[in-house]
Order: C-alpha cells, then structure tokens, then sequence
C-alpha cells in the first residue's frame, strides 16, 4: 500500500505543478499584459518573418482580433490551471481509496492537462510556430518555451493515466 500512495501523491503533485505553472502564466498576461500582448500581436501580423515571404498572406493585422485572441489565450490558461488543480483535489480526497475510485477521479485532471497539450502545441506551436511562421521571428518566438510546457504537461499525462491498480 506504501508504494501505491508514493506514486498516488507523486501524480497529484505533478497535476498540482501544472495547475500552478498554467496560473502563473495566466497571472503574468493579466499583470503584464502588454508584454505579452506585443507577442501576440507580433506573431499574427508576421511582422518579422523573414523578407519575401510568400506565407506572409496569412498575417493578421487587426488589433481586435489581436486583443480576442489574447484574451481566449489568458482564459484558456486560467481553465487549464483550475482544472489541474480542482482535479488534483479530487485525486487527493481519494488518495487512500481503491485503485478504480482512485482512477476514475481522474477526469478533472486528464482534461485540464488535454487543454493544456491543446493550448500550447496547437496553439503556439502549430497556429504560432507553423501557421504564422513564428520560428522566423528573432524577437517574437515563443517555440521554445511553448515545446518545455508541451513536454513537460504530457509526459505528466501519459504517467497520470497509468492505472493504479498494481500487481
């Protein structure tokens, strides 16, 4: 029983890690909201791609759509954080409970780390990265730190959906 409540609280502590970074990330584009708005807008207009660029048909250059897309992109983080921790609660209400009650109070948290995968590699990396050819951009590329979140929320995943039936 030792062994299964280490990996039980090693979960929890995990999923809680993701809630926390995805609210300090929520939470800096509130305070700082300019800072990463520039990002935003710098991205979708492909203001500095690469010269010549036949993709560059895809920029846009709208300040409101700009302003909406930050704001889903600050609400999704804040869904994702809520939902990690609210899941990683529910997880530890059952951490002393058999394996399948254990498991299926794992919803919460499987969903908040989905929209967390779902935000920073479709959202960065495929829309930002790809789409509007971020990885051009010296100043405004946020491939790196999108790929760190991405790694890290689903390596966190793939271990929480492991059943915790042992033996």
């Amino acid at each position: 029983m030792e062994r299964s409540f280490a990996i039980r609280a090693s979960k929890i502590f995990l999923i809680s890690g993701i809630g926390c970074l995805a609210l300090v990330v929520a939470s800096n584009n509130v305070l700082d909201y300019q800072s990463n708005f520039r990002f935003v807008q710098h991205v979708m207009s492909m203001d500095t791609v690469y010269p010549g660029n036949v993709l560059k048909y895809r920029a846009i250059t709208e300040p409101l759509l700009h302003s909406a897309i930050y704001i889903l992109i600050i609400f999704s983080e804040f869904i994702i954080a809520i939902l990690c921790l609210l899941g990683a609660l529910q997880l530890f209400r059952h951490i002393r409970d058999d394996a399948l009650t254990f498991d299926n109070a794992k919803s919460l948290s499987i969903l908040g780390l989905s929209c967390g995968f779902a935000l920073w590699f479709f959202g960065f990396i495929v829309v930002g990265a790809e789409w509007f050819c971020m990885w051009q951009s010296p100043d405004w590329n946020g491939q790196e730190s999108a790929f760190r979140f991405v790694v890290c929320i689903i390596l966190v995943l793939i271990y929480t959906v492991q059943s915790d039936k042992i033996g």
